[in-house]
């Protein structure tokens, strides 16, 4: 399945302010406003798949390795989180929820729809937060933005929530780390496999893609949400 292009003219197609942003990556680049298959309901200003879909020089391929706008993708994990989200709201639905390595926002921006009280979109990347605002306003919902978990000291978060952010084993630490911030931990990952942990079980299986679509290996493409519960 491909990203659908958002036919809804009340709002912009585009967004100069990412489109500067992403020329960090690649000179031609710029984003548009798409739709996940998954999460249809949700807009959002990602690259355009015109932009990836030409062979690169090699100085082009360092230079997007060395400066990926991960905020400009919608990553097989944040779609099937948000959809997961918006199908079952009683997971945040009057709560206070922190977005943990939030990128374009979609998880953020799925639980404000699904009626969450308040949601703190947290990305140490400042070009993420500037992502999330945009997308946010796209959206018609509003999201409180923070570039630093360790400065969080809010003590009332109900819910904590996190997609393709252990990236390998070494991440794991980020698994007890969590709830020092909320009793509750909901995580989708499409990298680490059947990880073990007491505090942590499986919740499901389900089969994604990045938009826009990058033909990455189908082990990538199987996403395993997990609820975490402090003890």
């Amino acid at each position: 399945m491909s990203p659908i292009k958002s036919k809804d003219h009340s709002q912009p197609d585009t967004n100069s302010e990412l489109d500067t942003l992403i020329k960090t990556m690649l000179d031609d680049a710029y984003v548009s406003v798409q739709t996940m298959p998954q999460c249809p309901q949700i807009p959002l200003y990602l690259v355009d798949p015109s932009t990836m879909d030409r062979p690169f020089s090699l100085d082009e391929v360092r230079r997007i390795w060395d400066h990926t706008a991960y905020w400009a993708f919608c990553w097989a994990s944040g779609q099937v989180l948000a959809r997961f989200i918006l199908d079952n709201p009683q997971w945040v639905k009057g709560k206070k929820v922190l977005d943990f390595g939030a990128g374009s926002g979609v998880v953020a921006i799925a639980a404000m729809k699904a009626g969450a009280r308040e949601v703190i979109a947290c990305d140490i990347d400042p070009h993420a937060l500037i992502s999330c605002r945009e997308n946010a306003k796209l959206n018609q919902v509003t999201l409180t933005l923070s570039d630093d978990l360790f400065a969080i000291k809010d003590n009332d978060i109900d819910l904590l929530i996190a997609a393709d952010v252990l990236y390998d084993r070494a991440n794991l630490s980020f698994l007890d780390t969590f709830f020092e911030y909320a009793p509750k931990v909901l995580l989708a990952d499409s990298r680490i496999k059947n990880f073990q942990h007491d505090k942590y079980q499986p919740l499901d299986k389900i089969e994604s893609f990045t938009v826009p679509d990058l033909d990455e290996f189908d082990e990538f493409r199987l996403v395993s949400l997990y609820e975490g519960i402090q003890a």
